[in-house]
């Protein structure tokens, strides 16, 4: 097959394009290194890499025109500054309507979104929260962004699926804790961790069922990505301690959460293990293991959120 992988030099659309060349698939990936990283994406016969942003419509047209792709796999996202609503909105949801369009033009035979959890809000209203659940992404310009992205693909009548993300983790993630920990243990600098709990999930699961879609499996519509169990961040610093083989003096501090910041975003995966037959297989411990392997030999130079702190706010 030919897939065509926006953001495709990121963390999870590198993993998937990956995946797709070493079983003999042709993939275009198209990624403006906002976020990305060149050395994600190793040079292959099967691969294409064009550098550019998902809101020139000039290029993207040309792109799906010359490809003619089978599938779409839409990564790519802006989340870097939480305060740059500007290009969250332009990437996020113009660039996004312009992919769909193309999409369309094209005779692609499915389209698969990623979608952040925080389309549900900073307070969901139920725990497992079901895809029945009200969308409120007012709490951050990333979910307003990413959930209107979703909204036009819904309106454009294609055969899609949207996946709503839990918090992945693996080599090539420079977002969440595991990289901040990494990043300040290795440095010698100060740790904490917030007073929360938090659905982690190793990258090549989600890979796994993002594989799945790619090969035609799940019906129109939308699904959950998650392992449907959470996990303390204070459990996830102490399997990064673990893993970096060191021992502290003391305790991690943990520090209560603030007033925007949920105790747990725990997605229920029932209609994914259902439609799918997918369930994931890495335990929490290993995959951070794994993560830190990564981290050690490639190293962080900078890490991202897409929401401000507690502190920041005030």
């Amino acid at each position: 097959m030919k897939i065509l992988i926006t953001g495709g030099a990121g963390f999870i659309g590198s993993h998937v394009a990956e995946r797709l060349l070493a079983r003999g698939d042709t993939a275009l990936v198209i990624d403006n290194y906002a976020t990305g990283r060149r050395d994600n994406l190793t040079p292959h016969p099967n691969l294409r890499v064009v550098e550019g942003t998902i809101a020139d419509a000039k290029l993207v047209n040309n792109i799906f025109a010359e490809f003619n792709p089978d599938v779409v796999l839409h990564a790519a996202a802006s989340f870097k500054d939480p305060d740059n609503w500007q290009e969250d909105a332009t990437t996020n949801t113009l660039g996004t309507a312009i992919v769909v369009q193309a999409t369309k033009r094209t005779g692609v035979k499915r389209l698969i979104y990623l979608q952040t959890a925080l389309c549900y809000g900073l307070h969901p209203k139920e725990q497992p929260i079901t895809l029945q659940h009200p969308l409120y992404p007012e709490g951050s310009s990333y979910s307003i962004t990413k959930t209107a992205g979703e909204n036009f693909i819904v309106l454009s009548g294609l055969e899609f699926i949207s996946f709503r993300l839990a918090n992945a983790y693996g080599p090539r993630n420079l977002t969440g804790p595991l990289p901040t920990f990494y990043s300040r243990l290795t440095n010698n600098k100060p740790c904490f961790a917030m007073d929360t709990r938090r659905d982690f999930i190793y990258i090549q699961d989600m890979v796994d069922l993002i594989m799945m879609a790619i090969d035609g499996k799940g019906s129109k519509g939308i699904y959950h990505i998650s392992t449907g169990s959470d996990y303390s961040v204070k459990e996830l610093f102490d399997a990064t301690v673990k893993a970096l083989g060191i021992k502290l003096d003391r305790e991690v501090e943990v520090r209560p959460r603030g007033p925007d910041d949920a105790y747990t975003i725990l997605l229920d995966p029932g209609k994914t293990i259902q439609d799918f037959g997918w369930k994931t297989k890495t335990a929490l411990e290993v995959g951070v293991r794994k993560t830190i392997e990564w981290y050690k030999k490639y190293g962080i130079s900078q890490t991202y959120t897409h929401l401000r702190t507690h502190e920041e706010k005030k």
